[in-house]
C-alpha cells in the first residue's frame, strides 16, 4: 500500500455564510454610527473658514452725538479758510478717541502719527490721505475746495461710524 492510499478523501469546506456575522462585526456595526454622531459634533468645534460679514453695529448716543457736532459744523465753503473748521474737526476727533481709548495717550499725538492712529482703528475712512486735517489748522489761508470738504467730511463720518 501506498502512502497515497492512506490519504483520506477531501471534504469540501462549508459554504461562507453572511450572517450571522463574527462578534468583530457586531462590535463595529455598534462604534460606526457612534463614530459619525463624534464627527458631527467635531465640525461644530472646528473654526469656520468662511469670512465674517460685521454688519454696521447700532450707534451709541456718544457716536449719535459726534455725528451731529459734525453736520452741524460750519464747513468752509467759497474759499473761506478752512484752519477754525480743521481744528474743530481735530477736537472732535480727539475728544471720541479719549471717550473710547482713555489708555491709548491719543490725545498727545500729532501730525503723521495722530492719522496713523485714527487709521488703525477704521482703516475703512483713510485719514492718512489727508494730511491737510493735521497741517491745514498751522496754515495761514488755509483753503479747501468743495470735493475736497465733502470728502474729508464723508472720510470723518465713516470713521464716526465704524471705528473699534
Amino acid at each position: 500500500m501506498s502512502s497515497l492510499e492512506q490519504l483520506q478523501p477531501l471534504i469540501s469546506p462549508p459554504p461562507i455564510e453572511f450572517w450571522p456575522p463574527a462578534p468583530g462585526w457586531w462590535l463595529l456595526l455598534l462604534l460606526l454610527p457612534a463614530f459619525g454622531f463624534g464627527l458631527w459634533q467635531l465640525r461644530r468645534l472646528l473654526p469656520d473658514k468662511r469670512p465674517i460679514v460685521r454688519a454696521e453695529q447700532p450707534l451709541d448716543p456718544v457716536r449719535i452725538a459726534a455725528l451731529a457736532e459734525l453736520a452741524q459744523m460750519p464747513k468752509p465753503y467759497d474759499g473761506a479758510p478752512a484752519g477754525a473748521w480743521l481744528q474743530q474737526l481735530n477736537g472732535l476727533l480727539k475728544r471720541l478717541c479719549r471717550n473710547h481709548y482713555p489708555y491709548s495717550q491719543s490725545h498727545t499725538l500729532n501730525g503723521r502719527k495722530w492719522l496713523a492712529f485714527l487709521d488703525n482703528r477704521c482703516p475703512a475712512a483713510g485719514l492718512t490721505r489727508w494730511m491737510v486735517l493735521v497741517e491745514g489748522a498751522y496754515k495761514p489761508e488755509c483753503k479747501l475746495d468743495d470735493k475736497a470738504i465733502a470728502g474729508l467730511t464723508q472720510a470723518i463720518d465713516t470713521w464716526i461710524r465704524k471705528h473699534v
